[in-house]
């Protein structure tokens, strides 16, 4: 019998990662959020139900990125067909942890596997792309790629389409600092220069093969050298209360490096093991705590599964 109902989960990603512009990200555990799609007698898309965004998501299908993901699967497959959507966000909007992201790949699981698998995981990258560019302005992937395939990404290129999957060393750890500030990803990109000196893109170039190499080496020093971004974070940083008082809290924890996750306001801060996270989430909490700015702390290990099916009902 045809699948009638199909609810997938997405989670929670860190893009950038500091020197990475727009083509490194990861995944992480367990935050995320969920979607269920249903067949309809009814043709088109519609948004039926959302929880946990506090009324602030549109259901109209053009401007919601579940049904603008679903919306370019469809015209792909030339399907006709009527699909109903429900959103239950675990992400907070405006985070920096790539919520838009995980919506959009959620709702492209689930219509993928009650359309019976017409495309492999991978490529459903493009579609989950465009509802990125209704959610802030680009299309781009460094979210996307990891809420979808899990672990850390590089995406090589964008015309034509190039993501590699990159190791993740044993005991890496992440910790992610929410303030709760909402900090829009269009607004964040608006800051950022439009030209970097060549000196600036050498380091940039640099810290990045570091960052990669670090990662398939292991080399927990070479990755806390290269977590340093010269393009973005100058821009952007100012825009998080107590963003530098963290960065140089946790140093001496043993903590690798931090940075901004996505556009912010989350900072994310990545450790050798998951004492070191807890201990250096415990830095950052007293941070916040003498701002009196009250934040949310997550503590996770690299999620490597990514996106994934959680109910299929007949």
């Amino acid at each position: 019998m045809e699948k009638q109902k199909v609810t997938a989960f997405a989670p929670a990603t860190v893009a950038n990662v500091s020197c990475g512009f727009d083509i490194l990200g990861f995944a992480v555990e367990d935050l995320g959020d969920k979607v269920a799609v249903t067949l309809s007698d009814k043709p088109g898309v519609r948004v039926t139900k959302i929880e946990g965004d506090k009324g602030k998501l549109p259901y109209e299908a053009e401007k919601n990125t579940c049904s603008v993901a679903i919306m370019a699967m469809m015209k792909e497959l030339d399907f006709k067909g009527g699909l109903e959507i429900e959103l239950f966000k675990g992400l907070p909007l405006g985070s920096g942890m790539g919520s838009s992201a995980a919506s959009a790949v959620a709702a492209l699981m689930a219509t993928n596997t009650l359309l019976g698998n017409p495309f492999e995981k991978k490529d459903l990258l493009p579609f989950a792309m465009e509802s990125e560019r209704i959610a802030c302005g680009a299309a781009h992937a460094d979210n996307v790629s990891p809420a979808l395939l899990g672990g850390f990404v590089l995406i090589r290129e964008y015309h034509p389409l190039d993501v590699i999957p990159l190791h993740v060393p044993r005991g890496l750890y992440c910790t992610l600092v929410h303030p709760h500030l909402v900090l829009n990803t269009f607004d964040s990109r608006s800051v950022l220069r439009r030209n970097v000196s060549l000196q600036d893109a050498t380091t940039q170039s640099g810290n990045i093969a570091g960052l990669v190499a670090g990662l398939f080496q292991e080399d927990m020093a070479l990755i806390s050298r290269s977590l340093n971004d010269v393009i973005a974070e100058p821009s952007r940083s100012v825009l998080i209360p107590g963003y530098d008082e963290v960065k140089e809290g946790i140093k001496p924890a043993g903590a690798l490096g931090c940075g901004i996750s996505g556009s912010g306001p989350t900072i994310f801060i990545l450790s050798p093991s998951e004492e070191i996270a807890w201990e250096v989430s415990r830095l950052a909490q007293n941070v916040f705590d003498k701002m009196q700015l009250p934040i949310d702390l997550y503590v996770s290990a690299i999620n490597t599964r990514g996106a994934y099916i959680i109910e299929e009902e007949i």
